[in-house]
């Protein structure tokens, strides 16, 4: 099914491999300690260590198989599939708000919602912008689709990886 596919950058596919790769060699180890501990202090009725490990332990295994299934379903955007004429998930577009003034030309990089930080400038491809944008051209105006809804030019499209 096309909904199960998860849009994942290179790096992002090697960012869940490191994660899981901690998780179960270093984090999950620490928890089976904690639960051998909180077991040998007796009566686990009322032992909140044991309770608090086993939490932990689920919240553990859960983000694994989470980590499991996005590795699974993973759908990599590289640079081969790039046709550097439109925007797509992978691309980093170049983006000037003309409803704004004196508006600096900003930069995104268009990643699956896994990945986004938009901090940094990754943001979903399911975000209201890079839906504006996907599947448009460099000089070409795009409206965003929000309650005040904005206009955006292309500037510029490229792929960094």
């Amino acid at each position: 099914m096309e909904q199960d596919k998860v849009l994942l950058t290179k790096s992002g596919v090697e960012k869940l491999q490191q994660e899981r790769d901690n998780l179960i060699n270093v984090e999950r180890p620490k928890v089976i300690e904690e639960l051998q501990l909180a077991r040998s202090q007796g009566d686990l009725s009322e032992n909140a260590d044991y309770d608090s490990a086993r939490d932990k332990q689920a919240q553990l295994e859960q983000r694994i198989k989470e980590i499991e299934y996005m590795l699974q379903n993973a759908e990599i955007i590289s640079e081969e599939q790039m046709d550097l004429n439109i925007v797509k998930p992978g691309t980093t577009v170049t983006l000037l708000d003309l409803s704004e003034k004196d508006a600096e030309p900003e930069t995104y990089t268009i990643v699956g919602s896994f990945e986004t930080d938009p901090v940094n400038g990754k943001i979903s491809n399911e975000s209201p912008l890079a839906k504006a944008v996907i599947g448009h051209g460099i000089n070409e105006i795009v409206t965003v689709g929000v309650a005040n809804a904005y206009d955006v030019k292309i500037i510029d499209i490229e792929f960094k990886q």
